[in-house]
């Protein structure tokens, strides 16, 4: 999970901007991510989206590599 971490890190903000695009419910609340609370992070969405932890890493993931580039 780490390489997906630096992705965050990086990238967090356009990341924070598609999934409030994709997921019209999402606040900025559930948005919120703190460097070392990343599992908090995903609980948040795999609670709001219904989403294993597995798909909301995926998820992000996926999204992270299309901020790249």
């Amino acid at each position: 999970m780490s390489a997906t971490t630096d992705k965050l890190k990086g990238n967090w903000n356009e990341i924070k901007g598609k999934l409030k695009q994709e997921y019209g419910d999402l606040t900025d609340n559930d948005l919120v991510y703190e460097e070392g609370k990343e599992d908090e992070l995903y609980g948040r969405l795999q609670q709001k989206l219904g989403q294993s932890k597995e798909q909301v890493h995926s998820m992000l993931e996926r999204m992270g590599k299309s901020t790249q580039g």
